[in-house]
């Protein structure tokens, strides 16, 4: 069976070329990344706003490898098939790609994004790729995150 999402679901490599493309047609990339392992109206409000930053929004989820050694053995919740589909279906989401390691820096040294888009939760210096991005002449965006909403809680509201 075929899905229109699972083609928004790139490889680095795969991903690159289009992205390649799309630069060539004058078209603004943002990139993000997360676990976002159980979606929530946070992150659909989160990433709706990465997108208005530019023209195609490009997020790397961390591979279930990688969210159990951020988030502990009890995650993800979902798996990293599933996470990638749940995000590919958001209209505002153009490509989705998986990494492995704990941080996107190479994704984000691979594909060159021309806004870098993270949590105001972080600083600039806290986030992986930002010195890079700003150093070829990109810009690092940091969004208000949505009070009360967040992965971690929905999990310990859920266990009571």
């Amino acid at each position: 069976m075929h899905f229109q999402t699972s083609e928004k679901i790139k490889t680095l490599p795969a991903l690159s070329y289009k992205i390649s493309s799309l630069r060539f047609l004058g078209k603004k990339i943002v990139f993000t990344n997360g676990c976002f392992d159980i979606l929530h109206l946070g992150h659909v409000e989160y990433l709706e706003q990465a997108r208005s930053f530019g023209n195609i929004l490009v997020v790397a989820l961390n591979s279930d490898q990688s969210v159990k050694r951020l988030k502990g053995e009890n995650r993800p919740v979902n798996n990293q098939e599933v996470r990638s589909r749940i995000i590919a279906s958001l209209w505002f989401v153009d490509f989705v790609c998986l990494f492995e390691e704990d941080t996107p820096i190479e994704v984000i040294k691979t594909l060159r994004p021309d806004v870098l888009v993270k949590g105001a939760d972080y600083s600039i210096e806290q986030i992986a790729g930002a010195k890079e991005v700003l150093a070829y002449g990109g810009s690092v965006e940091l969004i208000q995150l949505t009070e009360g909403y967040s992965t971690t809680g929905l999990i310990k509201k859920l266990s009571c």
